[in-house]
């Protein structure tokens, strides 16, 4: 579909202007009813789905449906940054111009004005304006694809916490005049969800800073997304959960360091059937370990290295079972479900847990603290001029039900 073309950035932070020009709300009139159509199939693509006998069907189906689920998030971005930018009407809101004008004069003479906003978070730095957050945020939805397949949840607390129902209600058979005795109540625990400190310190001389030309936020968040990216990436697979970092997926698999933290249990793990690769067999069980709850939305994560093993196994009729993708922007599929290139996943090897199945937006949740905050310091390193920046990010496993790992093993 057709995208209209949006400004962003920190140079064109508009405010939502009130008579909306007549152009943009046609543009945003077209775009809201193309997004309910949309709803509506999505609707009738689930129901279908729920009555439909055979795999082959429901994947077709599935297909259909992530394309359409795409749409919608597409069809959602456009309208959010339209009304975001008022619709390209040129004029600055003046609490945002005044906000803009004082971090760029911040950043290069390291003014300090009341304009700037102080970070609560305890490490005395300013708060950077909203369109420089956004588009921080922007770059690691782009370029990280953890954040593609995981749940990304906003907080503006150092913590997050989520209830669990484990159940536990009996009931019984009765006659008309027997007792009605008690019975057992249901349980509930609760998981707590803890964000640490993320940082990058990047640099400029000060004659950078003096040019008139250069984009300052675009600046900032190109220097960090690729520091960002990489911590943000590696904690979300294999993190510890010390020192602030997240609790990664693959430390809750069963045997694994966190396998005992939730309160649903261990991520189910599933022999590959062989001690030393992966077999059309293992990947059979793999699939159908996963309740159907969550098989609707499911997809497979592996690295490079894996898919390269995987795309060269053919089922008993001599059939690949891989299948590329024919369309630009759809992922290739195995089995019937997507497969996403995760770099941090480990290789094919004894013992190692090499693939990932699952519907992982229900299952991992990545916490993002609201604020990115900067320090100017034209000191530590002359002639540049550094900024420390910091974004507090958490992370952890909030269903493991709707996951499965694939083992190498026998």
């Amino acid at each position: 579909m057709k995208k209209y073309p949006i400004q962003r950035g920190l140079q064109a932070v508009f405010a939502q202007a009130e008579p909306q020009d007549d152009g943009v709300a046609q543009i945003l009139a077209k775009i809201n009813e193309l997004k309910t159509s949309k709803d509506s199939e999505i609707s009738a693509l689930k129901e279908q789905i729920a009555k439909a006998a055979d795999t082959e069907t429901v994947n077709a189906l599935n297909t259909k449906l992530s394309e359409a689920e795409a749409t919608i998030n597409s069809l959602t971005e456009q309208i959010a940054a339209l009304q975001l930018n008022g619709g390209g009407s040129g004029s600055l809101n003046a609490a945002d111009k005044a906000a803009h004008d004082a971090i760029v004069a911040f950043m290069q003479r390291g003014e300090e004005r009341a304009e700037l906003k102080k970070s609560d978070n305890g490490n005395g730095g300013y708060l950077v304006p909203t369109e420089w957050d956004r588009t921080i945020t922007d770059k690691l939805q782009e370029f990280s694809p953890a954040r593609q397949v995981f749940h990304v949840q906003a907080t503006s607390k150092p913590t997050f916490e989520k209830l669990y129902n484990l159940h536990g209600a009996t009931s019984g058979w009765v006659g008309e005049t027997d007792e009605r005795p008690n019975t057992d109540n249901p349980t509930f625990k609760t998981l707590k969800f803890e964000t640490g400190e993320i940082y990058a310190n990047p640099s400029a001389t000060q004659q950078i800073l003096d040019d008139a030309e250069i984009d300052l936020g675009q600046f900032l968040a190109t220097e960090v997304q690729g520091e960002f990216t990489l911590q943000e990436n590696k904690a979300f697979f294999t993190g510890d959960g010390t020192n602030g970092k997240p609790t990664g997926l693959l430390t809750y698999a069963e045997g694994g360091t966190n396998a005992t933290k939730h309160p649903l249990g261990a991520i189910k793990v599933v022999k590959s059937g062989d001690a030393n690769k992966i077999t059309y067999d293992g990947l059979i069980d793999l699939v159908y370990s996963l309740p159907a709850t969550f098989a609707q939305n499911a997809r497979f994560l592996m690295n490079r290295n894996t898919i390269a093993v995987v795309r060269k196994l053919k089922d008993a009729d001599g059939n690949p079972i891989w299948q590329p993708s024919l369309q630009a922007g759809q992922p290739s599929t195995l089995l019937g479900y997507p497969v996403v290139e995760i770099a941090e996943m480990p290789d094919v090897a004894a013992n190692a847990l090499a693939i990932a199945f699952g519907d992982f937006k229900r299952g991992y949740m990545i916490l993002d603290r609201k604020g990115v905050s900067i320090l100017r310091d034209p000191f530590t390193k002359k002639p540049f001029v550094q900024f420390y920046t910091t974004k507090r990010v958490g992370g952890g496993v909030s269903n493991p039900e709707a996951m499965r790992l694939l083992k190498i093993a026998a």
